[in-house]
């Protein structure tokens, strides 16, 4: 009998390399370290407790307008505009996602968003990269602004304060550009 499963894992490994004499390299050896692998019900489950951690920590956290706010559930008021953040076994991102079905009304959106460039970059940094109509994890188009931090897993808990180090300042800053910026949407949303 044969049986697969699905596993999310974490492999540390070491590289050690021998040279010759002469200084030239003669050969290297990668030694795995550390193998923890995960079911997909645990995955799930470090995912799950991962963001209750996170929701836990930012719960005291007011918005920029002093309101109490769920910020793994941000409501943007904007049907097709979204906050996510995102965090698996190779990388962690949040991001501004347009999400409207219509590519042309996501268009506007996007460019609205292109509008209010400097004003974000003045609150949330330049380390943001603006996509138009790019293909999401399920094939939808999509539409994106959108910072991430590669080599940081939600698997290894060890992890978790620097996924919140990264997490935290961006989505308070995506809540201050949205206070102000989303005034200039209500135009989009109600010429529909």
């Amino acid at each position: 009998m044969f049986q697969t499963a699905a596993f999310h894992g974490i492999v540390v490994v070491s590289l050690t390399c021998t040279s010759n004499h002469d200084g030239r390299l003669r050969g290297c050896k990668i030694t795995p370290n550390l193998i923890t692998m995960f079911s997909k019900q645990e995955a799930s489950q470090l995912r799950k407790e991962f963001w209750t951690v996170f929701g836990q920590y930012m719960k005291p956290v007011p918005s920029f307008e002093g309101e109490k706010v769920n910020w793994l559930n941000y409501k943007t008021g904007e049907k097709d505009v979204l906050f996510k953040m995102e965090a698996d076994n190779k990388m962690a991102t949040i991001a501004i996602e347009i999400a409207h079905a219509d590519l042309e009304i996501q268009q506007l959106y996007y460019e609205q968003f292109e509008q209010l460039k400097n004003m974000f970059k003045n609150v949330a940094g330049n380390n943001w990269t603006w996509t138009l109509h790019s293909k999401d994890e399920n094939g939808k188009v999509v539409s994106k602004i959108f910072s991430q931090t590669v080599g940081l897993t939600v698997f290894n808990k060890a992890d978790w304060p620097s996924l919140i180090s990264f997490f935290k300042p961006r989505i308070i800053a995506l809540d201050e550009f949205w206070s102000t910026a989303r005034y200039g949407f209500e135009s989009l949303r109600l010429g529909r």
